[in-house]
């Protein structure tokens, strides 16, 4: 039985992994906004960072990770480490959905089938 005590760090896990997501997904938003291919030659990676650095999605990002950050902080803090990592892995159940919703990327039956088996395991772990 999952000690009352645990339903705020619980609550505080869940906002760090959404956290994380929407970090994942502006990231990813951004890469995908700029149309441009990496190559080897070094002026143009660096081009490609110059503009990535100056879009504002990628912002965005790093301020929900900060955000993110500063949570995972205070959880650690709190808790055993086993315990918020094994409750962080939900973050790749809301990468699922939210690449198939907002992203619209095709999530094919052995992923979901996978995010299933994580949130299996982790429900397990959470319980022990």
């Amino acid at each position: 039985m999952i000690r009352a005590d645990l339903f705020p760090i619980l609550y505080l896990i869940v906002l760090t992994s959404i956290c994380d997501t929407v970090n994942q997904l502006f990231l990813k938003s951004a890469i995908n906004s700029l149309n441009i291919s990496v190559s080897k030659n070094i002026f143009k990676v660096l081009f490609f960072m110059f503009k990535l650095l100056l879009t504002p999605r990628v912002w965005i990002s790093g301020i929900f990770a900060l955000l993110s950050l500063c949570i995972w902080l205070f959880i650690l803090s709190k808790v055993d480490l086993n315990y918020a990592f094994s409750a962080d892995s939900m973050h790749y159940v809301f990468i699922a959905f939210g690449s198939s919703l907002i992203l619209k990327e095709k999530v094919d039956l052995k992923r979901w089938l996978g995010t299933i088996c994580i949130v299996v395991g982790i429900i397990l772990v959470s319980l022990s």
